[in-house]
């Protein structure tokens, strides 16, 4: 299960949400309201130490959207710190 998946059965409580939903699925129009998505970005922030502006969380609308934007920030940081 990827990063962004198990932050979402943490926020839900529940795995078969996180299982079920296609990776380029809207997550705002999946039962998950504004306050849960400020919520995972709060979580994403926490768990992987990548900063997410309000500007990014317009932009970042699915599963796929986290994992591609996490994986991004983190390699950029990875790089630039060697």
């Amino acid at each position: 299960m990827s990063t962004i998946r198990e932050l979402l059965v943490e926020l839900t409580g529940t795995t078969e949400y996180a299982e079920t939903l296609g990776d380029d699925a809207e997550l705002a129009g999946s039962g998950i309201d504004s306050g849960d998505l400020v919520r995972l970005v709060l979580l994403v922030e926490q768990r992987t130490g990548v900063e997410i502006t309000g500007d990014d969380m317009e932009e970042l609308r699915t599963i796929a959207d986290y994992e591609r934007f996490v994986a991004e920030r983190t390699t950029a940081g990875t790089a630039g710190g060697a």
